[in-house]
């Protein structure tokens, strides 16, 4: 290949050829005269006239340099010429291309594949053999190994199919695959080593890197900047979680953001991290409540971290077993009056109950010990049981004559002795109803029936802390409910007793849910404890995103989860026993990627001798042959209008201008239309309203981009690029869908444009409003439905239904149940089904699944966001809504009829 500054020649030696320039020029002299017009008289008047034969001496200096150069263009554009080539891959020989494809590599993948692709496309430019070594296990848990010498061409697919795993790469089975493959081709090679900057294991790179020097020259791909995130292991306490980020040390300040998810996707809260400059971990707070907390599932590391910024929350974070334990167990449940009757009730439902010895619930893990006036007065009891509050244990108590005759020290408060009993025949006192929770209680919210009386309590001794350990109170302001922490537990009491002996709060609803809150207050323990074997059920990809497991992957104990280290036997992900449910935390364990892995350190340096490039920003050169061998075939057909015109056989010469001026006239008006600015009238296309958010505008453009190759792809519709909008300025009349991506700052439309949308709503159009927020995006966009009212105001927009399981949208092209985009899970509002406006065709869709952000395909053909909760299905059922919403777009109620009766009746009786 030849370089010229930023042109370069992958053909050069067709360039010879032009040496052969002069030789046309004798050949393209000779033209033949020009036919001359004379008015012919008599016959006989022309037989004495002489015969006079003319030649010209030469073509017409313009006419020979238009040929001249025409036939240059020609050699010029079979050379082979590329603007922008890129570097050339140095040293000789094949070039192996060295990947690390494990888990640090995911965030920036993208531009480790440009880097790669950029060093194929040059080893296929010089006709250079290629070969593959990807440095991470495969998924059928095979070693890493050096594909074959290959063409590049055939290497291209290969390389294309390579995907991130969710485990580490192993350097030291790379460097056994090299020099296997030093030993079938002992020659020099060149290598470009796209490196993830990770230090994997001590020496590793090094090792590799080194190896790779020896064989040749070596080019060494690293990102400027290396960010390899990690979300380890949060700390779970009684009231909050501690989130902790590490990474490799960068010089400035920087930020992480969590997300907290449930199972279904949807976001609960975010909380951001702040990394001080220089340092490799940072942490924060993630506090909610208990009832929202114990919904969390997943936390998600933003910006996008792969499998290293997953983590899934099981048992141990959720989980909440509970003992219960009575004075005398054996009258423990007898109905009605069985101290354990009412609480065995209460909580089975919603917790794991134990039974058991004190010492037996305490030799397990536990979350909460329910003790039902039951004395503590043996000192190795009590010691045993404070230490496990000491440990995070929640110790609920509830009173009775033992403790009102004896009350012992593991107490929140202290108590008087005896009782204080209200509303009997001997007492002038009234049973008590209930006092309204204050705020800072965990029953804050909960509302207190008025029919609730107590009759009879123990009373706290008056202290300075007497109040601010009250959580229940009766309505004459005496404790109902005391708590007290002690270490990284709580004790709480309830000073009445655990059946109706006392107050008639055992029989009602409150007495269920002040026990739901203080049980989901409690902190979560590990489950599945022994050497029970656990099947892998999902599994983490590269990218985070769960999936069936792999091949390879295999049944775990149970003890060895939590500190196991990813790999592909063992993927990170949810594992549990065959049959059980799918979608409870609380029966699976999940083994994270940060818990069998070290922060991660950075990469020692590279060989004296490899020549280092960055990833990133990778320019696609430009193939400029066809444009070259365009512009031959341009001259060559002037040349061909020039010389008939020279001959006199064009027909007139008004005729002859025009064809002139016609041909030089389309290439430029071709070249010169940019797609953006193509007539909206000579093609269907899908339009998007201009939000003023570059990069939401950019997202939208490329989703419908995506969307309309998909439908062409699919159907026999025609779908030309999308074009930008703004209602009132631009004509709507040509568009059959218009995309509004609602942001929160949306502006009020003017009269203007509440006149154009009306009318194209009017007219049969119809407008798809996106808010981003809907489903598993709940809180991606705070203040877009907001936004959506204040926009629509004005606007002509019928009465809306959620979209009916009959409806068109669900079946105008594919059979739908759920109509997913990036998100899922949220509800999608059309026009009801009683407006017989437009044939009943909706002129409003509304929706938050970001269905754009879900159909975007960027310059490379690859998606740039990724759907949440996941999965390549729900992308699947993006681009099937997406090619029902067009169809109907188009088409109307035109699939209402009963065309897919059949198909619909054999699905339901499958």
């Amino acid at each position: 290949m030849l370089t010229l500054g930023p042109l370069a020649f992958a053909a050069p030696w067709l360039l010879v050829a032009l040496g052969a320039l002069p030789v046309l020029v004798w050949l393209l002299r000779v033209t033949p005269p020009a036919a001359r017009r004379q008015s012919f008289p008599a016959i006989r008047l022309l037989r004495d006239m002489p015969v006079v034969e003319e030649t010209p001496s030469r073509t017409p200096w313009w006419l020979l340099v238009l040929r001249i150069v025409a036939a240059a263009l020609i050699v010029l554009g079979l050379s082979r010429p590329i603007w922008g080539p890129g570097a050339a891959v140095s040293g000789s020989g094949p070039l192996l291309i060295v990947i690390d494809d494990g888990w640090a590599a995911a965030a920036d993948w993208p531009s480790r594949m440009a880097s790669a692709g950029a060093a194929l496309e040059a080893a296929g430019r010089e006709g250079r053999r290629v070969a593959l070594l990807a440095t991470a296990a495969s998924e059928t848990g095979e070693a890493p190994r050096v594909n074959g010498l290959m063409p590049a061409e055939e290497a291209r697919a290969r390389l294309a199919a390579l995907r991130p795993k969710s485990w580490a790469p192993d350097h030291a089975a790379a460097l056994a695959a090299l020099a296997a493959f030093r030993a079938l081709a002992p020659g020099p090679f060149a290598a470009h080593y796209v490196a993830d900057g990770v230090d994997h294991a001590p020496g590793g790179f090094a090792a590799l890197a080194a190896a790779l020097g020896e064989g040749g020259a070596l080019t060494l791909a690293r990102a400027e900047a290396p960010v390899a995130r990690m979300l380890m292991l949060p700390r779970a306490e009684a009231d909050r979680l501690t989130l902790r980020v590490t990474q490799l040390p960068v010089s400035g300040a920087s930020t992480a953001a969590v997300l907290a998810r449930t199972g279904d996707g949807r976001t609960l809260a975010r909380a951001e991290i702040a990394i001080p400059a220089g340092e490799r971990a940072g942490e924060a707070v993630l506090e909610l409540p208990v009832e929202i907390r114990n919904q969390v599932v997943r936390l998600d590391l933003e910006p996008g971290a792969g499998a290293a910024g997953v983590l899934l929350l099981d048992e141990r974070f959720r989980r909440r077993p509970v003992g219960l334990l009575a004075s005398t167990e054996t009258q423990a449940d007898v109905p009605l009056i069985g101290d354990l009757y009412y609480l065995d009730r209460a909580l089975a439902p919603y917790a794991e109950i134990r039974r058991g010895t004190l010492d037996a619930l305490l030799a397990r893990q536990l979350a909460v010990l329910v003790l039902a006036d039951r004395d503590l007065s043996d000192a190795r009891e009590r010691e045993a049981v404070a230490k496990w509050v000491r440990e995070g244990g929640t110790l609920i108590r509830f009173a009775g004559p033992r403790m009102a005759e004896n009350p012992d020290p593991l107490l929140p408060v202290p108590l008087r002795a005896g009782e204080r009993q209200l509303g009997g025949a001997m007492t002038w006192e009234r049973a008590q109803p209930l006092a309204p929770f204050p705020d800072g209680s965990p029953f804050a919210g909960l509302v207190v029936p008025a029919e609730i009386l107590v009759e009879r309590q123990v009373l706290a001794e008056p202290s300075a802390q007497l109040s601010a350990r009250s959580w229940a109170r009766l309505a004459d302001g005496t404790p109902l409910v005391t708590f007290e922490t002690r270490g990284a537990g709580r004790v709480v009491l309830f000073h009445v007793t655990a059946q109706a002996e006392w107050s008639n709060l055992p029989l009602s609803g409150l007495f269920v849910d002040m026990l739901r809150r203080l049980v989901a207050l409690s902190a979560g323990v590990a489950g599945n404890e022994g050497a029970s074997m656990l099947a892998p059920l999902e599994s983490l990809d590269g990218f985070g995103r769960l999936g069936p497991a792999p091949p390879a992957a295999a049944a775990i104990a149970a003890n060895q989860v939590e500190g196991a280290a990813p790999s592909p036997r063992q993927p990170p992900g949810w594992y549990g026993a065959p049959g059980q449910a799918d979608d409870g935390a609380a029966y699976r364990r999940a083994l994270n990627l940060s818990a069998g892995l070290a922060a991660p350190t950075p990469a020692g340096a590279a060989p004296a001798t490899a020549s280092s490039v960055s990833i990133g920003g990778v320019a696609a050169d430009r193939d400029l042959g066809p444009w070259l061998l365009a512009a031959a075939l341009l001259l060559f057909a002037i040349d061909m209008l020039v010389s008939l015109g020279l001959r006199g056989l064009l027909l007139r010469p008004a005729l002859r201008v025009a064809l002139l001026g016609m041909l030089l006239a389309t290439p430029a008006l071709a070249q010169g239309q940019a797609p953006g600015e193509a007539s909206p009238s000579l093609a269907t296309r899908l339009a998007y309203v201009l939000t003023g958010d570059a990069t939401v505008d950019e997202t939208v453009r490329q989703g419908l981009t995506g969307l309309s190759d998909f439908v062409n792809r699919r159907s026999a519709t025609a779908l030309a690029e999308p074009l930008a909008v703004v209602p009132g300025q631009d004509e709507l009349a040509f568009f059959p869908l218009i995309y509004w991506t609602i942001l929160p700052d949306a502006p009020t439309p003017s009269p203007a444009a509440v006149a154009a949308l009306n009318g194209f709503m009017r007219n049969g159009g119809i407008i798809l409003f996106d808010t981003r927020d809907e489903g598993s995006g709940e809180g991606f966009s705070p203040g877009a439905r907001a936004a959506l009212r204040r926009v629509t105001r004005e606007l002509s927009v019928p009465p809306l239904a959620v979209v009916a399981d009959d409806h068109v949208l669900r079946r105008a092209f594919y059979l739908l149940q759920d109509l997913p985009g990036r998100f899922t899970g949220g509800q999608v509002w059309v026009a009801r089904d009683g407006d017989r406006a437009n044939d009943s065709v909706s002129p409003v869709i509304v929706g938050g699944h970001d269905w754009a952000a879900a159909w975007a395909v960027d310059a490379r053909g690859a998606n740039p966001h990724a759907v949440i909760p996941g999965g390549a299905r729900q992308r699947i059922l993006a681009y099937r809504f997406g090619m029902n919403l067009v169809i109907y777009a188009l088409t109307g109620n035109y699939k209402g009829d009963q065309v897919h009766v059949p198909a619909i009746l054999e699905r339901l009786g499958n």
